[in-house]
């Protein structure tokens, strides 16, 4: 806001708004410039036209400039990784952010991240594949995600080499503890200086998803120099590479995710947020970077006034998850992207998570219309009350074979044992050996499905559906109720983006509005969907 001097002579201006309704209207034009003004009688008003030079009853008092939502968030984001709007739309994993997904939201001129989380190596590559015919191989606003594999190394490190080799230059990483050699590799390979300018060039860009300040501190770190010297020692990095890593944060974009679908831990973002922005300003001082990290918000964001919030905290920019699972792009079917539209902000809960089921790690769920978050549960309880599946009482048995694997224990064993066989022959070993942990990859066996059975729109499983979802999915349907993304069918990436950043910039405008003293109506706080082009 440009405040003028309040002792110019009076001036005219052309219809000036000075009630709570008229002054809705204008709050709705954010991307024209706003002329408040004083009259005679002290009252403030607002034009959109600029006043009258000729002279009149009405003292200007301050200009609003127009306001964009492509400039809403840092620009340095939008310069960085080639994007029109400082938004993201995420990666939810097992292919549900598919490659159509990806590709859609860079079209938009958003940042869209494929889930290439819990897919095998071929899948993703043929994700990427899938991604390059539409973008061509130099698109830079799209990227894939990397999830932390504590239970399979060799995974993670498979697919950070893949991404080297398919050229993959923006990769969230995501359910992180700690650093890996693997992220580390991917951040510190292809690391250059430029000779005009002498700042560091990165090859590939992280986006570390962190909810705790204890991880967020070792992203915005260089990469311990232990680790850097083990990877130059092994031939994955060069000295230079390494020389080059030791001088700037592994990532210079974190994503704070607080209260999100999937691995969460439910932290309200207006707490976390900004203990991670501080955090943020004491390593940039007491490393000396000589550019900023930006720091973005995720998690809980399915409205306008959510988006604006999440930018008004300083978010460089925002990422938007649960809500494009209920897209047309989404790899969900429609029955369950029917769902997802159905359901409030209270209807999810916390549930075990497959992949780190014996950490005792949650995951956030549907829980509307599904049976599994309470049969995950008590899986879990029973692994931590029993020795093994020999130790489970008979009945107790008999009703997990009949509600919920709907199988014999010794029959899903059996097809348990063939997947480790194959794919991780040692903790098959570790199996047989320890019969605690043969009974976890059995439960695990149901907690594994229970995310693919949605998927394939399998309605023999539809009560064990688990569909990773936030609380942000329910605020967004209500939102959007009686308007053209009521309807599933209608809710395309590209719409929900545009709506929600549009709405963001009216929020904005009407807080702009309010701080100036103008009488603005609760209803300014408020944008109803329409179709944008």
């Amino acid at each position: 806001m440009t405040c003028l001097e309040p002792a110019m002579p009076p001036l005219a201006s052309p219809t000036a708004s000075f009630d709570p309704s008229q002054l809705l209207e204008l709050t709705q034009k954010a991307r024209e410039p706003l002329y408040i003004l004083r009259n005679r009688d002290g009252r403030l008003g607002a034009s959109s036209l600029p006043p009258d030079l000729a002279g009149g009853e009405l003292h200007p008092v301050a200009t609003l400039p127009p306001l964009y939502p492509e400039w809403l968030g840092d620009r340095a984001f939008q310069e960085t990784h080639g994007c029109r709007f400082a938004y993201v739309a995420g990666e939810m994993a097992r292919g549900i952010a598919t490659p159509a997904m990806a590709v859609a939201a860079a079209r938009a001129g958003l940042l869209g991240f494929y889930g290439s989380a819990g897919l095998s190596p071929q899948r993703v590559q043929e994700g990427i594949a899938e991604i390059h015919a539409a973008l061509g191989t130099r698109a830079p606003n799209w990227g894939a995600n990397l999830i932390h594999s504590p239970n399979d190394p060799s995974l993670e490190t498979a697919v950070c080499r893949l991404f080297q080799q398919q050229g993959v230059r923006r990769v969230s990483a995501s359910a992180f503890m700690a650093l890996t050699p693997s992220v580390v590799e991917l951040a510190a390979r292809g690391l250059s200086r430029d000779l005009a300018t002498g700042a560091v060039r990165r090859l590939t860009h992280i986006f570390a998803k962190v909810s705790r300040a204890e991880v967020a501190r070792q992203f915005m770190a260089p990469a311990p120099q232990r680790m850097l010297a083990d990877l130059v020692a092994q031939g994955r990095l060069t000295a230079g590479e390494a020389d080059l890593a030791s001088t700037i944060p592994v990532a210079e974009d974190i994503t704070v995710e607080a209260d999100s679908g999937g691995h969460t831990d439910n932290r309200p973002l207006s707490v976390l947020f900004p203990i991670i922005q501080r955090l943020r300003d004491e390593l940039v001082a007491a490393h000396g970077y000589d550019r900023n990290i930006r720091v973005g918000a995720a998690g809980g964001l399915g409205t306008p006034a959510a988006i604006a919030a999440a930018f008004a905290m300083g978010a460089a920019y925002v990422v938007v998850g649960s809500v494009n699972q209920s897209a047309t792009e989404s790899g969900q079917p429609l029955s369950v992207r029917r769902m997802l539209a159905d359901l409030s902000s209270t209807d999810v809960t916390m549930a075990p998570a497959a992949d780190m089921f014996e950490m005792g790690v949650k995951v956030q769920v549907m829980k509307r219309g599904t049976m599994f978050p309470f049969r995950a549960q008590r899986l879990y309880d029973l692994y931590c009350r029993h020795s093994g599946l020999d130790d489970l009482p008979a009945a107790e048995r008999a009703t997990l074979e009949r509600d919920v694997f709907q199988a014999p224990l010794e029959e899903i064993w059996r097809q348990t044992r063939e997947h480790f066989a194959a794919r991780d022959p040692a903790e098959l070993a570790r199996a047989e050996a320890d019969p605690r942990h043969r009974m976890a990859l059995v439960f695990r066996w149901y907690l594994f499905n229970a995310a693919r059975w949605p998927m394939l729109d399998d309605a023999a499983r539809r009560h064990d559906f688990q569909v990773w979802c936030g609380p942000a999915m329910g605020a967004f349907n209500d939102w959007v109720k009686g308007s053209f993304l009521e309807a599933a069918e209608n809710r395309s990436v590209e719409q929900i983006a545009r709506n929600l950043l549009e709405g963001a910039a009216v929020v904005t405008r009407a807080q702009q509005m309010r701080t100036a003293g103008l009488p603005v109506p609760a209803a300014a706080f408020t944008w109803v969907p329409r179709r944008l082009a």
